[in-house]
């Protein structure tokens, strides 16, 4: 099976590796039109042919878009003359708005996903064997997709070793707004605060891990998380101000010298990852 890989970067890298562990089963094609990218996905054995045409994409038997949220819906409205065995499997990190933007006579060809994995990497170098083993992948909408691309699109993310869950696409972008969108807001927040407070010659002999860990992801793309934080706007709103009433109790307990209080809220933040653990 002929399967294509839309943009090369972390996520489609990682995803030409885990695939071409089944070299019986896949011939890995990649599109990516970063020349450099091509070249590195080539260099690094992430893919195993390059293809410099979008047209020759559509041939694959599988299409995987694994590029920002926005140029996901450009690229499937690209792909609307595709043939009907054909399968169309997006990575964005936002589902809602992709999945209503699909045209209704390709709707059943694509599965909208979304893998909870990553770095704050991006690129071809940035690929990681093992990126998506054990991983929650989400499904949104199955019943928009038709029988064939749903299987496909199983198969595959069996074969990655994925944990498949199923959820509508506005449920999955109200919790994303919650557990992966916000964070990074506050990421970029911390960074920006710090670096507005601090000299580069502070930050670097008193930032400890805490500090790193939190900001970490503050190096993520911000061309690739403007558009997440567009497309799902509201949801992160409501997240971020959730936060802030958060951070505003805290502040409030710090400054009355509510220490018991205080210790409580800690207490009651320590649970989350009873679940998580």
């Amino acid at each position: 099976m002929n399967i294509g890989i839309i943009g090369l970067g972390l996520m489609g890298g990682s995803l030409g590796l885990a695939l071409k562990k089944f070299s019986n089963k896949y011939h890995i094609i990649g599109y990516d039109h970063n020349k450099k990218h091509q070249k590195e996905a080539i260099s690094l054995n992430l893919i195993d042919e390059i293809y410099d045409k979008f047209e020759d994409i559509k041939g694959c038997e599988v299409i995987f878009l694994t590029i920002p949220v926005d140029a996901i819906i450009t690229t499937i409205n690209r792909l609307r003359d595709i043939s009907k065995d054909r399968t169309i499997i997006d990575f964005g990190s936002s589902k809602s708005k992709i999945s209503n933007s699909i045209s209704k006579d390709i709707r059943e060809l694509v599965v909208t996903a979304h893998p909870m994995t990553g770095t704050e990497k991006f690129g071809p170098t940035a690929s990681v064997d093992g990126l998506y083993r054990d991983k929650i992948m989400v499904i949104c909408d199955r019943e928009k997709s038709g029988e064939l691309q749903l299987n496909r699109a199983i198969e595959i993310f069996n074969d990655i070793e994925a944990k498949i869950i199923f959820m509508g696409a506005d449920e999955h972008d109200r919790h994303a707004a919650f557990i992966s969108h916000m964070p990074h807001a506050v990421s970029y927040a911390i960074a920006n605060s710090v670096m507005k407070q601090e000299d580069s010659t502070n930050i670097i002999a008193l930032a400890g891990g805490g500090f790193r860990s939190m900001s970490r992801i503050a190096k993520s793309s911000p061309n690739m998380w403007e558009d997440i934080f567009r497309q799902n706007r509201e949801n992160l709103i409501e997240a971020i101000d959730s936060f802030s009433r958060e951070l505003d109790i805290c502040r409030e307990m710090i400054e009355k010298r509510e220490w018991k209080a205080l210790n409580q809220w800690m207490l009651e933040a320590n649970r989350l990852h009873n679940i998580l653990d």
